[in-house]
């Protein structure tokens, strides 16, 4: 059974920055690793997916402010936040996809607060 285990979470002023990592237990291959958030009383979003080869994909109120990285050795995925905004707080959670069968897994999710 592949668990993923977060970290990094807290809180920040606006303009910080955090590092989200996020590690699958078990050894297997992954495939798509992402982050999502989920902010009070809104549907959960997409913030960034990066595929194994490395391409990478961001949101649009994330783009040139995060940055997502993967070791495919280590079955890591981090999540780098810089110019935090008090809307980027949220739950965030990582996401990976089994490679070939593309199960899927999610982490419990760790808290991020962007406020002064």
């Amino acid at each position: 059974q592949v668990q993923l285990v977060e970290s990094g979470g807290g809180l920040v002023q606006p303009g910080g920055s955090l590092s989200l990592s996020c590690k699958a237990s078990g050894s297997v291959a992954i495939g798509t690793m992402g982050w999502y958030r989920q902010a009070p009383g809104k549907q959960r979003e997409l913030v960034a997916t990066i595929f194994r080869g490395g391409r990478s994909d961001y949101a649009d109120s994330v783009k040139d402010r995060f940055t997502i990285l993967r070791d495919n050795t280590k079955n890591t995925v981090t999540l780098q936040m810089n110019s935090l905004r008090p809307e980027d707080s949220a739950v965030y959670y990582c996401n990976m996809a089994r490679l070939f069968s593309g199960m899927e897994y999610w982490g419990k999710g760790t808290l991020v607060t962007v406020s002064a």
